[in-house]
């Protein structure tokens, strides 16, 4: 089915205000329907008021497109941190926004290249193949090469730092934390926002992240056309092939899930300890599988530069013998900010047994030379922790922020890559930094 296109996007700080307090007005009106059903019938649930609020701010979000949208595809990720009806919607920023029509592409070119798209290449589809959260990509050909060009949406970077500041309401009431959690990451995410609306930068760690990660098996990267690109432009190769959901209802092998997993694992094995640098939007929309059965990596908008000092606390966490050395454990923890001085001895004894038990199930994989991502119980392990762990008074009536800004995309990259391991129900061969095979 062809999605609608928008003619026109909010762009003032005004307009997209409006949209936002339409948008909560109408989630307001939800809320109290709710309580009217509540009111007849005590054990009327919550389902159909999550289904009717996740329908109206997607539908908000997509209109607005940029940082908000943006926001709502990294919450999907986080897929223990909202209800079932939210992740359905939001999940669809991935690759599916509504895209925008065709003369507001042509407004774009004609800003940076001085013409329009067909006399910058030889064919252009006038409708876009692929929206998402930042941009839409259109399909085109120049001297016999099939090209992808990303377009930004129009306002997008202007838009970052103002439509964080609307969408915090939504985050507080749908994430359930505190004001003082989401000022900690908010700063993070503007900045790696920023980043992302930066075409020019993202070509250039494009380029740099593909050629450093061109030895490893059963990957492809496309080849960047700087002179086809500009700051709000990006032309790249384009790479037949599927995306990983539709791949799998093939039902392919196991042996070509396991292969494609353990190009996944190598791929973001190499980035975090060799380069400390990382794609940290490892959602499926980020890859195509390509017809000759490799991997494509196709978008590396967002990329987390890991700094020293707080990647040799964070990755020291994984060695085994680390949960057992208490000293050395408590100085991790202060370092990463899980526990501070302002804390109670009880907050202290708590957070501490809540981290220890976290690390040692993310650590899992680390700690086994294979790993099978096909164990749901593992999966719902974790799920069943952070639940645990965000429903504990002790949790909620915390006075601080818990662990470095700087975990915020490294965990959000983990947390991606095991569940896409997970979709791909793959066995991979858990290679480690040299330090910890040393060490772990």
């Amino acid at each position: 089915m062809e999605k609608k296109e928008q003619v026109s996007i909010p762009v003032g700080k005004v307009q997209r205000a409006a949209k936002f307090i339409k948008t909560g007005a109408k989630v307001g009106g939800n809320y109290v329907k709710h309580y009217a059903r509540k009111f007849k019938d005590p054990e009327h649930s919550r389902e159909q008021l999550d289904n009717e609020n996740a329908t109206d701010i997607y539908g908000s979000l997509s209109e607005l497109k940029g940082s908000a949208l943006k926001v709502a595809q990294m919450m999907s990720m986080d897929k223990n941190l909202l209800p079932r009806a939210y992740q359905e919607q939001f999940s669809m920023a991935q690759y599916s926004a509504p895209p925008l029509s065709y003369p507001l592409v042509v407004k774009t070119f004609q800003k940076y290249f001085g013409k329009a798209p067909e006399a910058v290449f030889d064919t252009f589809t006038r409708s876009a193949v692929n929206a998402a959260s930042i941009g839409q990509v259109h399909q085109a050909t120049s001297e016999g090469k099939k090209l992808a060009v990303k377009i930004q949406y129009p306002g997008v970077a202007d838009s970052v730092s103002s439509d964080l500041k609307l969408v915090r309401p939504f985050a507080l009431r749908l994430l359930n934390i505190s004001d003082k959690e989401l000022n900690h990451y908010m700063a993070e995410v503007e900045e790696r926002l920023l980043e992302e609306t930066d075409y020019e930068l993202e070509v250039r760690r494009s380029k740099e992240i593909s050629a450093a990660c061109s030895h490893i098996p059963h990957l492809a990267f496309p080849t960047y056309y700087e002179a086809f690109s500009c700051e709000r432009v990006i032309t790249m190769d384009w790479l037949e092939g599927m995306h990983i959901k539709e791949w799998l209802q093939t039902n392919p092998s196991q042996a070509a899930r396991n292969r494609i997993g353990q190009a996944l694992w190598d791929f973001y094995h190499h980035q975090v300890h060799e380069l400390k640098q990382v794609h940290a939007d490892p959602h499926p929309g980020n890859f195509i599988m390509m017809n000759n059965g490799d991997l494509g990596i196709i978008d590396f908008g967002c990329v987390k530069v890991i700094p020293a000092d707080f990647y040799a606390g964070y990755f020291s966490l994984i060695k085994k013998e680390l949960v057992a050395n208490k000293e050395e454990l408590d100085k991790i923890f202060y370092d990463l900010e899980f526990i501070s001085d302002r804390d109670t001895a009880e907050e202290k004894a708590f957070f501490k047994a809540v981290f220890k038990e976290m690390i040692s199930l993310i650590g899992k994989p680390f700690h086994e030379a294979s790993f099978d991502f096909a164990d749901d119980q593992y999966f719902d392990q974790i799920f069943a922790l952070s639940d645990r762990v965000s429903n504990d008074k002790m949790f909620k009536k915390s006075r601080q922020a818990r662990g470095s800004k700087h975990g915020l995309y490294v965990n959000r990259t983990y947390f991606g890559l095991y569940s896409l391991l997970n979709q791909l129900q793959a066995k991979v061969q858990t290679t480690k930094p040299e330090w910890l095979e040393n060490n772990g």
